[in-house]
């Protein structure tokens, strides 16, 4: 097959997914979703229930790693039967009631989004509207009505609004709360787990909106100072080079490229650029500084949280 005939996939390369989600501070926004998540008692009942994340919890981060890269960059064919899986599993589980699969789409779309935005990620509100609602496709997959899920930074922002009075922190919550802060790992993995898992968790913990901080029974730190250390902590990300990053299991992105050709190549810092390509920000630069945008707790910046 030629590339110009192959299939883009659900999104393909002019899409705000395919250049936002080949970021390594998605690895930071997929814990955050975690944490959020957690704060809903039904949701997180079934989770306690039927997932096995205490005894294989590599395994289940590279499960949702691997469904989030093929919904992203697979082809149309295996999206749709990730799709599916990810169904039938809800459905013999009993945790596929619409309320339960809109909350985990929902905090799962706004901490990708919130995380990237203020890592420094370039992103207008016209582009962050645009992911919100592409992400309608991905809500559709998992067995939500496409027209019931927001379609904007402004919706996604009054369903958090109206979804609050039911979200608390119970003993289920805190299960996960301990698991996120301290997971099983081998003898030989604790050293990482201290030096690297600990700090990745607990900034994304940190960059929760403050009602979530306020449930977790946490004061929530200074805004401006998160913002700073997100930053920081995305810029050394990013200084592993993209191609040494992307051969890392799942490899959706490298074979996604190999099947469209380098044109596909996806790049978030020239989408749209906000500066020449050659242009990187420094590691310590304010995020203010660098593209104008202030640091922010929730989906669409300075709004109330």
């Amino acid at each position: 097959m030629r590339q110009q005939d192959a299939d883009p996939g659900l999104f393909g390369p002019r899409s705000v997914t395919w250049q936002l989600h080949s970021d390594p501070v998605m690895w930071i926004a997929g814990v955050r979703a975690l944490w959020l998540q957690a704060l809903h008692p039904v949701a997180v009942r079934g989770v306690m229930i039927n997932s096995s994340f205490r005894d294989d919890p590599r395994g289940r981060l590279m499960r949702t790693a691997d469904s989030v890269g093929t919904l992203s960059y697979g082809t149309t064919t295996a999206a749709e039967a990730a799709g599916a899986r990810v169904r039938r599993i809800h459905r013999l589980l009993g945790v596929d009631a619409p309320e339960l699969l809109l909350w985990v789409h929902c905090a799962e779309t706004d901490s990708y989004l919130s995380v990237a935005r203020r890592s420094g990620m370039p992103l207008t509100d016209a582009r962050a509207d645009r992911y919100v609602d592409e992400h309608r496709t991905s809500a559709r997959l998992v067995g939500l009505d496409p027209d019931a899920v927001p379609a904007s930074t402004a919706e996604l922002t009054a369903y958090f609004a109206s979804v609050r009075p039911v979200l608390t922190v119970g003993p289920d919550a805190r299960t996960v709360e301990d698991f996120l802060r301290r997971p099983p790992v081998k003898p030989a993995l604790v050293p990482a787990r201290e030096v690297i898992w600990r700090r990745i968790a607990a900034l994304a913990y940190d960059t929760l909106p403050r009602y979530a901080h306020e449930l977790y029974g946490r004061p929530a730190p200074p805004r401006e100072t998160v913002t700073h250390r997100l930053v920081a902590t995305a810029n050394l990300l990013r200084c592993i080079p993209a191609r040494l990053r992307w051969r890392l299991p799942p490899r959706h992105v490298l074979r996604a490229v190999e099947r469209l050709g380098p044109g596909s190549r996806p790049d978030p810092y020239a989408y749209p650029a906000p500066y020449p390509r050659s242009r990187r920000p420094a590691i310590l630069e304010e995020p203010r500084r660098q593209y104008g945008i202030d640091g922010g707790d929730s989906t669409r910046w300075g709004t109330p949280d």
